[in-house]
């Protein structure tokens, strides 16, 4: 697999995680009838912010990933990353929707989610200097 396959794979995958998110919202809000906002609904809180945090989160990933593709980076460093973004997003939102407050789902997923993201703005702005 080369790493633009890789890239496709991971921008493929969290379109997907996203789409799960976005859908779960709509269900709350047709099953609680809420059109707009959170309609003061815990759980449709909770939906709205695991989407909005994975949209936030995703697109800067897949950004720092497709940049690291072009400038040459291969393959096993795009699934690496691909990978703590993908499975971080997942856990957080699992930890998220499953109960309020802190979980081990929320914890694991934020500091795999910075993580991929504080060595990609390494690896990107250590290139910015070669």
């Amino acid at each position: 697999m080369t790493a633009l396959q890789a890239l496709a794979l991971y921008a493929g995958l969290n379109t997907l995680l996203l789409i799960g998110l976005a859908l779960n919202v709509s269900r709350i809000r047709r099953r609680d009838k809420v059109s707009l906002g959170t309609g003061s609904n815990d759980l449709l809180e909770r939906a709205v912010r695991a989407h909005a945090n994975g949209i936030e989160n995703v697109a800067l990933g897949l950004i720092c990933l497709w940049l690291l593709v072009t400038i040459g980076y291969g393959p096993i460093w795009v699934h690496a990353l691909g990978f703590a973004l993908t499975f971080g997003r997942g856990f957080y939102s699992y930890g998220l929707l499953s109960k309020p407050g802190p979980s081990l789902g929320r914890i694991t997923g934020t500091g795999l989610t910075w993580l991929m993201l504080l060595v990609s703005a390494l690896l990107l702005i250590g290139h910015a200097f070669t």
